[in-house]
């Protein structure tokens, strides 16, 4: 039983071409495998050649329009206007009038 086992392993993992023969499910393997070959490598040097520098571009795009808009912030800033229906408390918070994830430079 024992070395039944340990053939049938070793036929599956060590599987040549001789062995494909005898066996239809490894020749189909075999055979689906030579005819992805192409179109693999296909997808491939289009991640690599296309997508990669797509994604590079789109990094350059965000971060130029990013800084664009830091910019124009730094030289108009959003006025704060106190609605009467906003920070209403009934008590106030243990660590200070504001919320405490509250950020000056970047909450008002």
């Amino acid at each position: 039983m024992a070395s039944r086992i340990a053939s049938a392993a070793k036929g599956i993992r060590f599987a040549s071409t001789a062995a494909a023969e005898s066996n239809p499910w490894l020749a189909e393997r075999i055979a689906r495998k030579e005819h992805a070959g192409p179109s693999t490598e296909t997808w491939r040097k289009i991640s690599i050649f296309v997508c990669a520098p797509a994604i590079v571009a789109a990094t350059a795009n965000a971060y130029r329009l990013y800084a664009e808009h830091q910019e124009h912030m730094a030289h108009h800033p959003p006025e704060f206007v106190k609605y009467p229906y906003m920070r209403l408390r009934a008590r106030a918070f243990p660590w200070g009038d504001d919320s405490l994830f509250f950020n000056p430079a970047v909450n008002m």
